[in-house]
């Protein structure tokens, strides 16, 4: 069984675009396991002077709209999904998934940005690909 890790953030066409690059392996469609990944980005701040912490409203059953996007997807190329659902710092969480599921692949999908962007809004695309010690495939919407 292949197994593979599909990060999904909340935009709709990343996650459709990964889901057609995971739909599009090859192989039998039966020998793939896919695990869908959204990761709820960990942030602590202010709201009127009340502290609030993305720990306070943290569901880990409320996907967003995107995973059922990717979902529907790999459905109809004939690979069945899981869900799984995180708290934390994205590119750090996925690593861990990858690692716990055992993961022979991690898929994701990029956006392009420029060098500035990256340098000051970081990246969680290049943080998993140097990070990881499996395989990344990253697909671009």
């Amino acid at each position: 069984m292949y197994r593979v890790l599909v990060a999904i953030d909340t935009n709709d066409e990343r996650a459709e675009a990964v889901a057609r690059a995971v739909a599009d392996l090859p192989g039998d469609p039966e020998s793939v396991e896919v695990i869908l990944l959204n990761v709820f980005e960990d942030f602590h701040g202010t709201d009127e002077g009340r502290q609030i912490s993305s720990s306070d409203i943290y569901d880990p059953e409320s996907f967003p709209e995107s995973v059922d996007a990717a979902s529907e997807i790999l459905a109809d190329a004939g690979r069945d999904s899981e869900r799984r659902r995180d708290h934390g710092e994205p590119a750090e969480q996925i690593i861990e998934a990858a690692a716990e599921v055992d993961a022979d692949l991690i898929a994701l999908s990029g956006r392009r940005r420029s060098p500035a962007g990256k340098a000051l809004f970081g990246s969680v695309t290049q943080s998993v690909l140097l990070s990881a010690e499996r395989p990344v495939l990253v697909a671009m919407e």
